[in-house]
């Protein structure tokens, strides 16, 4: 049984939720937005393309990166107001370079599982035992800071696999260099938008690629907290 697009339950804003699943596997790689226009171009396209809420503009899945989805099939669900999008990924569907965005585990409510990284591509989370050293120390900033730093420092010696860390020491400093715009830009954004937690979040993914950056030239924090420091005894900069 078809359906048109003119058919679908599009919300108050003129989206749906879409999940996108490997054709082959089944395996759910990320949950997006779709307008009427961007389902339109999907269909003619036979790639992925979404509407991004906070930005508020179509988008194209690898326009940029290359990872592209070719598009196998779209179904609706039974109240038309949801699409499954079954795709062939060319390259993670995650912005953070891992296959797919759903790798945390959630916390039980009577001492299940921490909220934890499932395969290693989590950016705050590069394995479970690594989190949980981060988190030992983490009382406060500046360990925190020491103990990611050292954490980063020691992907980039072994290389593990399944590690996004070491993906972005693999790929370079361009890459590198390009995520830290990235998250740049979506600090920005979330700034301009009334959800501290948003912001905090963005914040820390800023931080994080920044420290993956001093690792890959080879800054240590003693030189920036001695920078800092100068800057604090000058009245906070020039």
């Amino acid at each position: 049984m078809k359906i048109e697009i003119g058919d679908l339950n599009f919300d108050e804003r003129g989206l749906v939720p879409a999940v996108v699943q490997d054709a082959a596997t089944g395996e759910v790689l990320t949950v997006a937005y779709m307008s009427a226009e961007s389902l339109r171009r999907t269909l003619e396209s036979g790639e992925t393309w979404f509407w991004s809420r906070s930005r508020a503009e179509l988008w194209h899945k690898g326009a940029t990166s290359g990872h592209t989805q070719r598009v196998v099939d779209v179904a609706a669900d039974c109240d038309a107001d949801a699409l499954r999008v079954s795709v062939e990924p060319r390259g993670p569907a995650c912005h953070t370079g891992a296959r797919s965005c759903f790798t945390r585990e959630v916390a039980g409510p009577r001492g299940g599982p921490r909220v934890g990284d499932l395969n290693g591509d989590d950016p705050r989370a590069d394995d479970s035992h690594a989190a949980a050293e981060v988190d030992r120390r983490s009382s406060e900033l500046g360990a925190t800071l020491d103990a990611l730093y050292e954490l980063i420092a020691r992907r980039r010696r072994e290389l593990p696999e399944n590690s996004y860390t070491a993906y972005l020491f693999k790929e370079g400093l361009d890459k590198i260099l390009k995520k830290v715009g990235e998250e740049s830009a979506e600090t920005i954004i979330a700034a301009k938008n009334a959800d501290a937690g948003r912001l905090a979040a963005e914040v820390s993914d800023l931080v994080f690629h920044l420290l993956v950056l001093l690792v890959e030239r080879g800054a240590t924090l003693a030189e920036v907290n001695a920078e800092l420091a100068g800057r604090a005894g000058k009245g906070g900069g020039e």
